[in-house]
């Protein structure tokens, strides 16, 4: 997306707004609440997904519903430069690893791994350091997330369904 040649006003920014909170909103409701027509409203949202500004639509699944019950960050560190499109090759093959990027400072990749209990983290770790070109990796346990909203949680969770939800 070109922000230069793509317009973005504040009504766009209202309708993504309301789409990330909840992509099921109808564009009546969204229309209503920032005083548009449902039309009107579709139309900002065909443009916005043409533009390349939205990219889809999801749905968001507490982790622990589909037995994802540890979860992990690991930091691996390569031998060599390892370009970025081989990890990202290596990292596609792994279910459990939910996001991958390349990140600065002495690691060169930061991982988000999701597993079903500590014995199976330990099983993709073990098959991660046996990439040849795994150096080392350092692995952090998620024990509960201070913003159990967020995305990075389980997504679309309320936040009055509490933490007790979570577990």
């Amino acid at each position: 997306m070109n922000s230069r040649t793509t317009p973005f006003d504040d009504l766009d920014r209202k309708i993504v707004t309301a789409l990330m909170t909840n992509a099921r909103t109808s564009f009546a409701e969204i229309g209503a609440e920032i005083g548009l027509s449902p039309t009107a409203v579709k139309r900002r949202v065909d443009r916005l997904r043409e533009t390349g500004v939205i990219t889809g639509f999801t749905a968001t699944v507490r982790p622990a519903a589909l037995g994802w019950r540890t979860e992990a960050y690991v930091e691996v560190y390569c031998e060599g430069a390892a370009p970025p499109r081989r990890l990202a090759e290596v990292v596609r093959g792994y279910p459990e690893i939910r996001a991958a990027m390349t990140v600065t400072g002495g690691a060169d990749a930061l991982l988000h791994v999701r597993a079903r209990d500590v014995e199976h983290f330990e099983e993709v770790l073990e098959r991660i350091r046996a990439e040849p070109f795994i150096r080392k990796t350092i692995s952090v346990m998620v024990l509960s997330h201070l913003i159990p909203d967020s995305a990075e949680a389980g997504a679309g969770l309320l936040a009055h369904e509490g933490a007790a939800d979570l577990r």
